[in-house]
């Protein structure tokens, strides 16, 4: 093998391959590289350097190690000074040896200042992994060799992780393996590379492979998850003129991480370097006509094209839960032509656009309209020349989740996927604006609003944010943000009937009301809802995801000698992120497909001299007698013996899913929270659909009258309880009643009541949705 080593002194790679030490590591070897599976790689050895006139190496010294052959083992750097070891004493006085200890060329990603960024939804992992790279070090290293790869449902990078720790999530997540070597980053899917070792031609030496079953078999998997959004409620409060502040009945769901602005940029601090944050946004500008001032973005015009002049957000935005976009110290002048803050689902056309504002010229004034599924709606508004504004768009859907999480697990030598997906819903739309010349208690100038024109029936899981789409905008921008404020939503019928959404948010902002975190909402003076006025708070609930389902054909097998057949094992899923049931169900399946086989569990090593190069992910297809067994590769040693010619030993661990779980990281440890289902299904959740759309129509002193948002389905109709999770044919406590058509009426009893409705099915027995919509109220009677 031969190292060379430079010490970044100007003389470049220096060769010390004459300068190892033959088995005088701490375990005897005279070189080692210990290859981990989406971890970065580590080298070992002892120079001795009396006698020569080589330089003792320095922290981060490059090190490059390659076998005779050509083949490059190992490139990295020196992460510490080497160890001077006292070998003994010469003629010439002590001697000593220099151990070192290198990390692969990840260790320079490692060190960089590390900026997160939003969720990967649905994604490629090699588009979710090259964007990592670029963020951490743009330049450092190629990417051409990341493989697209399978797609990752959910991934959030970890800000208090490094490099090397986030790629080695998304890798796993995806069933692939990454490797950073020779300045370059790749990634490919686990088994691209299959190593077929077989006795019957001499390929295996059986005395050197070990195999054991290190863990049993498991027919009944429980799984817990991340805290997911529950009940869809719907919290209603009588106005008396004079009560500005109501309490919430439960904390309103909020997602993980909510607390941070998804998208956020101060165009104005990027002023002095006059460069976009290449972190954050992604450049289409062929005739240079976005660049900044004083003002923060400058907008000098664009080439008359839609779609070929703008500034999107790298991150995707999920459409789940209550969205905030905003555009603050706006100015659009004469003959500007565009759209702004714009969410696309596809390519970057106005058509696409799903929600934006439009610009455009009319009667020689430039106004903004709002733009909703590519068609403009609501009011147009004349902007007044020298004037700035905030411009903002309020979503919200009854979904937190839009995007399902991706489960992948090697069966039989075979990546087969579990998950994938999105969730359906309907989403409610608000645009405002607010001029900034006006005091700062006017109200906002609402120019849509869904309360009165209808949600949107379906939308989009998730959109590209564009910024700035300039057909021909003249203007600045000051900065602008995307934030997810949680899952709860303000609205208010007045007594003629009148539907309006309230605008939460903090004082200045020319809103209605402030909404906390554990759920109390407060009306600021000039808001606060008068006489008649009855509001209604709409968010979800909040529990621990869970899930339970066995391989009914296992428990059967096992169960055929007379004893119990079950061999349950619960535990939490670390990752990739589950976030709700439904995906603590596929997790499930993921496991169940290699944990409940007696072949089950397999882990093993496999010592070979001289091999093809065998990396981590690499796959072992083995063949011994007439049993056949293909693993997965999780770590390499390679062991350099002082020999000619060369004679490298290649120490290889191995292991399948429910030995050593790649595509999901599990623990053994439950979440303590979770509500564990008492019977095991054997496929998901047969469920219906939830009432999204489920409202109150009218309210007397004497009845609430309700539209389920659906038709029933054939035999079956809506129950209504006074407590959730009892629902079914025969318990009849805390029954209120069943209905078998979409709009019914449910007696008043208090002036604080709570009601859970689920649908169901003419199956025996019915099937029902798999959450409540709740209606609870703390309105007068009589």
């Amino acid at each position: 093998m031969k190292i060379t080593i430079d010490n970044l002194d100007g003389r470049g790679a220096v060769d010390y391959s004459g300068a190892l030490c033959a088995g005088t590591s701490l375990n005897g070897d005279s070189l080692k590289i210990e290859r981990v599976l989406n971890a970065p790689s580590r080298s070992s050895g002892m120079l001795d350097l009396s006698g020569s006139t080589l330089a003792a190496p320095v922290r981060r010294a490059r090190v490059v190690m390659t076998s005779d052959g050509g083949t490059v083992l190992f490139t990295g750097y020196l992460a510490t000074e080497p160890e001077r070891v006292y070998a003994g004493v010469a003629s010439t006085g002590p001697v000593y040896r220099y151990a070192f200890s290198a990390v692969s060329d990840e260790w320079l990603l490692d060190k960089q200042a590390f900026v997160t960024g939003g969720s990967s939804l649905a994604q490629g992992a090699g588009l979710a992994l090259t964007t990592l790279t670029e963020r951490a070090g743009s330049g450092l290293f190629t990417t051409t060799g990341v493989a697209e790869g399978r797609a990752v449902g959910v991934f959030a990078p970890m800000q208090t992780e490094n490099w090397s720790t986030n790629a080695g999530r998304i890798a796993d997540a995806a069933y692939a393996a990454y490797r950073v070597l020779d300045g370059a980053v790749s990634m490919q899917s686990t088994g691209a590379v299959t190593h077929v070792l077989s006795d019957g031609d001499g390929t295996l030496q059986i005395a050197a492979l070990k195999t054991a079953a290190v863990r049993e078999l498991a027919n009944d998997v429980t799984l817990s998850g991340e805290i997911e959004p529950a009940a869809y409620i719907a919290e209603s409060f009588a106005g008396d003129g004079a009560t500005a502040v109501f309490q919430l009945s439960e904390a309103p769901f909020r997602p993980k991480g909510s607390a941070a602005p998804l998208i956020d940029d101060n165009f104005a601090d990027s002023f002095d370097g006059g460069v976009f944050n290449p972190r954050l946004w992604q450049l289409s500008d062929p005739g240079s006509h976005l660049g900044f001032g004083a003002a923060g973005l400058a907008m000098t015009g664009g080439n008359g094209f839609d779609g070929q002049t703008t500034l999107t957000a790298i991150d995707p935005v999920e459409i789940g839960g209550t969205l905030v976009i905003e555009a603050g110290s706006v100015q659009l002048g004469a003959g500007s032509a565009g759209i702004v803050c714009g969410l696309y689902h596809g390519a970057t056309e106005s058509a696409n656009c799903f929600a934006g504002y439009n610009v455009r010229q009319a009667g020689g004034a430039t106004v903004v309209v709002p733009l909703v599924e590519g068609v403009e709606a609501g009011t147009a508004f004349t902007l007044v020349n020298g004037h700035t504004y905030t411009l903002r768009i309020r979503i919200h859907s009854v979904e937190s989740q839009r995007v399902l999480q991706a489960f992948y697990t090697m069966v039989d030598g075979a990546i087969q996927s579990f998950g994938e997906g999105a969730v359906e819903a309907p989403a409610s739309l608000v645009f405002e604006l607010q001029d900034l010349g006006a005091a700062s208690n006017a109200p906002a100038t609402v120019l849509y609003d869904s309360a009165s024109a209808g949600v949107v029936a379906s939308s989009p899981a998730s959109c590209a944010f564009v910024a700035v789409n300039s057909v021909q905008l003249f203007g600045s921008m000051g900065y602008c943000r995307v934030t997810q404020t949680g899952s709860a939503w303000v609205a208010s019928t007045l007594a003629d009937g009148t539907k309006l959404t309230r605008l939460a948010g903090i004082a200045g902002e020319g809103v209605d009301c402030t909404l906390s975190a554990t759920g109390k909402v407060t009306f600021f003076n000039g808001r606060i809802p008068v006489a008649g006025e009855i509001v209604t708070v709409t968010y979800r609930g909040r529990r621990r995801a869970v899930a339970r389902l066995e391989d009914a054909a296992s428990v059967a097998a096992e169960a055929a000698g007379g004893m119990p057949g079950t061999a349950q094992w619960l535990g939490r899923i670390v990752s990739p992120r589950s976030r709700s049931s439904v995906d603590c169900e596929n997790a499930a399946l993921a496991v169940l497909s290699s944990s409940a086989s007696r072949a089950a569990a397999i882990a093993g090593s496999y010592e070979a001299v001289n091999p093809a190069d065998i990396w981590p992910g690499d796959v072992l297809a083995i063949s011994r007698g007439s049993e056949t067994l293909s693993v997965v590769v999780r770590r390499v040693e390679i062991v350099a013996a002082p020999a000619c010619p060369e004679l490298l030993t290649y120490r290889i661990a191995f292991a399948n899913d429910w030995a050593a779980s790649l595509g999901l990281k599990l623990s053994e440890a439950i979440a303590t929270d979770a509500l564990l289902p008492q019977t095991a299904l054997t496929s998901p959740s047969n469920v219906l659909a939830n009432l999204q759309q489920l409202q109150i129509v009218s309210t007397t002193g004497s009845a609430l009258q309700v539209d389920a948002g659906t038709a029933p389905p054939t035999g079956g109709g809506f129950e209504v309880r006074r407590r959730d999770w009892s629902f079914g044919p025969g318990v009849d406590q805390d029954l209120v009643l069943r209905s078998p058509v979409r709009n019914f009426s449910i007696p008043r009893e208090a002036q604080a009541e709570r009601y859970f409705v689920r649908m169901y099915d003419g199956s025996t027995p019915p099937v029902y949705s798999r959450f409540s919509s709740a209606i609870f109220t703390n309105l007068p009677v009589g």
